[in-house]
Order: C-alpha cells, then structure tokens, then sequence
C-alpha cells in the first residue's frame, strides 16, 4: 500500500529519454522533471550507452531495459531495437509499486498497448502522448508498406488509443486524424509542445556560436532538428542551387538523423555548396544556434499534415525568429505561421517557390525584426513549457483516484 503523506505515482513508458537526442526525448525529459512537483515519478526508458540499468536525475527515477541500440537508419534495426525494448520495459513496469497514474508517449508507436497491458494490472489510468499518428506517418513516408505489418500495427495503435482513458494530441488537425481512428473526441485534450520561452530567448544574430561557424556578415537560412524522412529537407537543399548568385547566402543543417548521409550526398551531386552540415547542438544550449539564423525553414512533406507536427518550430518562435514553413496549408505548423504572421508558407516538395520565398526575405521584403517580435510573443503565451505542464497537471488531475 502506498505511504499516504508519499507523492502519487507517476509510470512513464517511452524508449526516448536524456541523454538522447531525440525530439521526444527532451519533451519527455523536461515534462518530467516538471511533473516531480507534484508526483513521484518513474521513467522506463531503453537502453542508453554509459547509463546505469537505475538512477536518479531531477527527481526522477529512470529504469533502463537492456535494449539493442543499433543504428536506426535501416527498418530492421529499428524494429529490432523497438522489439527489443517493448519486452524488458513490460518485465520493468510491472515489477515497479503500483503507480497512481500510468503514461506513455508514442515511441516506439505501439508502446501504447504494453502501457494498457500495464495499466490494467495496476487498476490505474491510462494517459497517451501522441507524437505522430501511426501507422499512417510510415505509410505516407514510404517506410512501410507490407499490408500485414500495416495492419497489424493499426489494430496495436488504435486499441491503446480507444482504452486509453485520456489521449493528448499536439494539434487540432492531429485531434481530427485521432477521432477518425475510433477515439472519442471527449477524451481527448491538445497540447502543444513547448519551446521553453525560460530558456531560449532571442540571442543577438552576432553571438559566440555564430563567429564560432563563420556566420557573421552572411545571410543565414537554418533548419535545426531532426534529419529525417518528414522534414522535407531534399527541397531546401534544391532550392538553394537556385540560389547560387546570393554571395552571402549559408544554409546550415544541424542535427542528426535517418537521411543525413543521404541528404549529405544530394548536397554533393547537387554541388549546392551553400549547405553546411552542422553537428546537433546540446539542447540545452540551443538558443544561441537558433539565434545565429536571419529564417528558419520548417519543413513538412506533402500528405503528414495532423500526422505529425514538427516541434523545432517552437525553439524558434522562443527565439524570436521568423519561419518560412513548407507545409501544407492545413497543418498546424502552416496555421501558426499565417495567425502570428511570423513567416510565409510555402507549398512542401517546391523548390523553386522555397527559392522565391528565400530570396524575398534576402533581398529586404519582409520586416524580419517584426517577424520574431511576433514569434516571441506567441512562444511565451502560447508554447513556453510552464504552460503545456500546467495543461498536463490538469489532464492528471482528472485521472488521479480513479480506478480500472
């Protein structure tokens, strides 16, 4: 039985979490060591190099299984790492005290349904984070397309969607793609994800990181994230070879991912010698790199509108810079864009309407100043983190004392 004067219990599952690199990762991180306020919380995380199988970091216990960790790039591999992981963090999370709450996030994608598994033998509730919309996302990328894989993984996500108790959605479009997969809409809640408008704060253009990379005195168009398959970053290398009269034009791409050596070799045969390929920067001290940007590319390909909403935008808006989002008009990152006027929207997989739109703001159309005063004061009402935890407080609040 629970000590009565201890904190409720908080029982995370996702594969991600610090020291990794990846997007869910610090969210999941950030959120928390937030949450220790309030409850005593335990995360079930995969395997992670020079980790302990236990600690403590912030007040919150971390439980590591003994995963694989291989290379994500092939699909094999990351199967194998999700299956891998999805088996000891079952064997973890019911052998840890009976949570009063139980929450996952969407990596790996099905890991909803081992958090209902888990949930049910508890008698706790179940709360779902979705990151992206699953299976569909790997459907439209062209990472799936074997029609048993697809379907088994559909019958996975959608069960642990429909049980859940609570599902938070990142995005109104998001909320639509989730109802047309059987969820109830009343069980639904949007949050968006944060840039934390604390820590990144508008930087001076001429800061160390950018005489560090050689960035003064150009013109700097930056993608800082996720290398992957989702960010559409072939039509931002392209339009830069249309760009080639534009002296002081540099276009950075700092981050790591599934595509970058591919993307690394387009940049060769393209000869767009306007891209640098930049090493991922520590999160924590991402302000001054997203700050040493004149624009932001915020890419998203054609079809993952509501799939997916690409969270780097937040780290720019708290940085008060101006986004040029290359996205479909009905994605969220589209319709932030458009009612901050913080930016331009361009269609995804055009690279000569990307070009035009790089151009414009190069050659003085656009009041980029204004621009990231717009996006500032959007980040602090709208993305900083104190907001979405105090959103996540509240949806734990409705789920505390209830039983199965």
């Amino acid at each position: 039985m629970r000590n009565l004067s201890r904190k409720p219990g908080l029982l995370v599952l996702n594969q991600y979490y610090w020291p990794g690199v990846e997007a869910t990762a610090n969210l999941l991180t950030e959120l928390c060591e937030a949450l220790v306020a309030t409850y005593d919380v335990t995360v079930v995380a995969g395997a992670s190099p020079d980790q302990p199988h236990q600690s403590v970091r912030n007040g919150v216990r971390i439980i590591r299984v003994r995963s694989t960790t291989y290379d994500r790039a092939e699909l094999w591999r990351r199967a194998t790492n999700y299956a891998t992981y999805i088996a000891g963090a079952l064997r973890e999370a019911l052998a840890v005290e009976r949570p009063d709450v139980v929450m996952c996030m969407t990596d790996p994608p099905f890991i909803g349904a081992i958090a209902e598994i888990v949930a049910r033998r508890y008698r706790a509730p179940l709360l779902v984070s979705t990151q992206d919309v699953f299976p569909e996302i790997a459907v439209k990328l062209g990472r799936l397309g074997n029609p048993l894989v697809i379907g088994v993984l559909r019958v996975l996500v959608n069960f642990s969607l429909r049980h859940a108790d609570r599902v938070v959605v990142i995005g109104e479009t998001m909320k639509r793609r989730v109802i047309d997969k059987g969820v109830r809409g009343e069980r639904i809640r949007v949050i968006s994800n944060w840039g934390d408008a604390d820590r990144v704060k508008p930087q001076p253009r001429d800061n160390p990181w950018a005489r560090e990379h050689g960035l003064i005195g150009k013109f700097v168009v930056m993608h800082f994230g996720n290398v992957g398959h989702a960010q559409d970053l072939d039509t931002l290398i392209r339009a830069t070879t249309l760009l080639r009269d534009l002296d002081d034009l540099v276009v950075p791409i700092i981050g790591v991912g599934a595509r970058l050596e591919e993307l690394k070799q387009l940049a060769d045969v393209l000869e767009a010698d306007k891209v640098q390929f930049l090493p991922w920067q520590a999160y924590e001290n991402r302000a001054e790199p997203i700050s040493a940007a004149d624009v932001h590319v915020v890419g998203l390909a054609r079809g993952l509108a509501g799939y997916i909403v690409p969270s780097r935008m937040w780290g720019v808006l708290a940085a008060g810079r101006p986004v040029i989002a290359a996205a479909e008009e009905e994605s969220e990152t589209a319709d932030v864009v458009r009612r901050t006027r913080c930016g331009v929207v361009v269609p995804p997989g055009r690279p000569a309407e990307l070009a035009r739109a790089l151009r414009s703001f190069h050659d003085g159309e656009h009041d980029l100043a204004e621009m990231g005063r717009r996006a500032r004061a959007f980040a602090e009402a709208e993305t900083d983190r104190s907001i979405a935890v105090s959103r996540y407080e509240a949806v734990l609040e409705e789920l505390r004392g209830r039983r199965r």
